[in-house]
């Protein structure tokens, strides 16, 4: 069967047309500025040259249909027919509490993702509107949800409540939920694969560190702890988002600076994380580059940003009692030696050494540690793609 996979943000619409039989990415691309002036498609057809084109999407139904064409076109399609698609899976970005795993998509799922938008204002309309356009273009086609945070509804209570009052979670259910569930889920899979030895009889931390970043403490194959918490603002430092600070810093820069609510929400989201710090990019290898050359607030964003995640890794082993692995993933995770390095110069104390050769590798599947490391440390490029696919296939079938 053939798998079409949606990732629908506010203005763009990320694919991949997956063969579930080989796990074959048969295509994949990205349509940007949707309901935008200038908007395009970027379109990967398996073993056929990449093509970008400027077309007119006024809105995600466009989009689809705009994917649809590309991937039915004579010249770089990859099917014949629409009838070849057997369902489609959309990444969903919260399902709340009632939500601990994937669901075939209904008009009660739809309204419990829209029951959710309070908690993911920025993402669950995007993803309802990719919903809505794939059941006008392919009401016959079944669809499936899949969501960020279903991976971490086995977080016991003491892990997910805030030390607020009780009634706040009970009225409007404030409270941790975690996010990047499918990509925490996958290498933590991939991890125990690696290591030879049953999911269920390990403890690992996995670090997905990209220009959002979460880390999950995964003990016996299930969440345990998670970073993100009732949105992705909390956890670490990230590419524009502020990680965690005292909230206290809320009131004193409404005071002192004469902002709003809403000015203080988008400066911590869109203009804090290493951004702020660095007063460089939120891209790290502008970042890096600075930091080359000598940039002190550059040179300080990163170490920032690696103490943080080592951090997290030493508070989750604390939490799991012991540890055995460290998964590093996403962009910067699976690139990025030098962060690495620097994370795990942290680490001492449980005994990991790491292996200087492997640690250069970049986007690799690869252990990184010395063969007398206490902890294994592993680069495991992310594939929320595949999970989604495959959870949509279990599904359908």
């Amino acid at each position: 069967m053939k798998i079409f996979v949606l990732n629908c943000g506010s203005s763009s619409l990320k694919y991949q047309l997956i063969n579930m039989d080989t796990d074959q990415v048969l295509a994949k691309g990205l349509c940007e500025r949707i309901g935008i002036e200038g908007s395009n498609i970027a379109h990967e057809p398996d073993g056929k040259d990449k093509v970008k084109m400027e077309s007119p999407m006024k809105d995600h139904t466009d989009a689809v249909k705009l994917v649809l064409d590309s991937l039915l076109h004579a010249d770089y399609g990859v099917i014949k027919s629409i009838d070849e698609i057997g369902a489609v899976g959309h990444r969903v970005v919260h399902g709340g509490e009632k939500f601990s795993k994937s669901a075939i998509i209904t008009a009660e799922v739809k309204k419990a993702i829209e029951d959710c938008c309070a908690l993911a204002p920025l993402h669950n309309p995007a993803n309802i509107i990719g919903i809505e356009a794939c059941e006008k273009i392919m009401p016959n086609v079944k669809q499936v949800a899949v969501f960020d945070t279903a991976f971490h509804q086995t977080m016991d209570k003491d892990a997910y409540l805030y030390a607020i009052p009780y009634e706040y979670y009970e009225k409007h259910a404030i409270r941790r939920y975690g996010f990047h569930g499918t990509s925490h889920l996958y290498v933590s899979d991939r991890a125990a694969k690696m290591v030879g030895k049953p999911i269920d009889k390990l403890k690992m931390v996995t670090c997905h560190l990209g220009n959002g970043a979460s880390i999950c403490a995964v003990e016996n194959g299930k969440s345990v702890d998670t970073s993100m918490g009732l949105t992705p603002l909390e956890g670490l430092a990230m590419g524009t988002r502020s990680g965690d600070m005292d909230p206290a810093i809320i009131k004193f820069l409404m005071d002192k600076e004469g902002l709003s609510i809403a000015d203080v929400d988008n400066v911590l989201n869109k203009k804090s994380g290493v951004l702020g710090v660095s007063g460089v990019s939120s891209d790290f290898r502008d970042i890096m580059g600075e930091a080359e050359k000598g940039n002190d607030r550059a040179k300080s964003a990163l170490a920032l940003y690696a103490r943080r995640v080592a951090k997290y890794v030493g508070a989750y082993a604390a939490a799991m009692n012991g540890i055995d692995v460290v998964v590093f993933t996403a962009g910067l995770g699976e690139n990025s030696g030098d962060m690495r390095k620097s994370v795990c110069e942290y680490l001492g104390w449980l005994g990991v050494s790491i292996n200087a050769d492997a640690n250069s590798k970049r986007g690799e599947e690869i252990e990184i540690t010395t063969a007398d490391s206490k902890v294994k440390v592993l680069v495991i490029p992310t594939n929320e793609e595949l999970v989604i696919a495959r959870d949509t296939l279990a599904l359908v079938k």
